[in-house]
């Protein structure tokens, strides 16, 4: 099996078996269908690593839109943008308003410009820029959760920070680009494999236009949950034989983190299990 599947297998049983229900809580996520609360299973401080050096930590228990993962994440950091018109999936489509604008989140704080000493630069761009010429920094992250904007935001950011850290390792030519992914709360169900191969196609990103390796994600979840309607779902589905990862690569004459474009995403030999179909949706 893949490494993800065992990573996600081992986090949902846990979850199941060990995890904190929030049964009869004031909680904030209705379900979509008929308005009532929607209540979880919840673990506290889950943290997963992956390895990419390894393998690509797609799940193989049923598909990850990788392609559309890698839509959004270029949404997000590339476009900076806050407009569903700008993307081409429809998740985002229930936090939208009539114009298309999920207010001042996710891309809308990645190009707010900054002062820096170096100059005015927003978040992304300080990151390529400390990569290229202080890559041994310890200050080279990015935070998305901007409080004086909250109240500006159609949903507040659940993947909201992101570390890098590069290490100079024996018998690699080359340096190698780490990252903390922290995330204050995750659906397991809908959201975990979908955010870590997303962020794991960013850190692949930025590594090959800093001319780095991609090392380890590590990904910290908060508050990782199951849905009380999801729970049969998963175990259903962490009850499936998995198949071996699947070889993904990004276009490597790509050099120019702008220049990418969802063509330049490449995936081998991607065996699957079945999708699941009409997961209900909390919101």
């Amino acid at each position: 099996m893949s490494y993800a599947d065992q990573i996600f297998i081992n986090m949902c049983r846990d979850i199941i078996e060990n995890g904190t229900s929030t049964e009869g809580e004031k909680v904030r996520p209705i379900w979509k269908d008929d308005g009532s609360y929607a209540y979880t299973i919840k673990r506290f401080g889950v943290v997963n690593r992956y390895d990419l050096r390894g393998e690509f930590p797609a799940l193989t228990l049923r598909r990850t839109a990788l392609k559309s993962a890698f839509d959004e994440i270029l949404w997000i950091w590339q476009k900076k943008s806050n407009n569903i018109h700008d993307l081409h999936s429809h998740i985002w489509d229930s936090w939208a308003d009539e114009d298309g604008n999920i207010g001042k989140a996710y891309g809308y704080q990645m190009q707010v410009k900054h002062q820096y000493k170096e100059g005015m630069m927003d978040q992304v761009d300080r990151v390529l820029y400390d990569l290229k010429n202080n890559p041994y920094s310890r200050r080279i992250m990015t935070n998305i959760y901007v409080h004086q904007d909250l109240h500006e935001m159609n949903l507040y950011p659940c993947a909201y920070s992101m570390t890098f850290n590069v290490t100079k390792e024996p018998e690699q030519e080359k340096l190698v680009l780490n990252a903390v992914l922290n995330q204050r709360s995750q659906d397991v169900l809908a959201a975990n494999n979908w955010n870590v191969c997303q962020y794991s196609l960013l850190l692949m990103m930025i590594a090959q236009c800093c001319d780095m390796i991609p090392g380890e994600l590590l990904h910290v979840i908060a508050d990782a949950h199951i849905y009380d309607r999801h729970i049969p779902f998963v175990k259903e589905l962490i009850s499936r034989t998995p198949f071996e990862a699947p070889k993904v690569w990004l276009t490597p004459e790509v050099k120019d983190f702008y220049s990418f474009t969802t063509d330049d995403l490449h995936v081998e030999n991607y065996q699957t299990g079945p999708q699941i179909k009409n997961i209900p949706i909390a919101v």
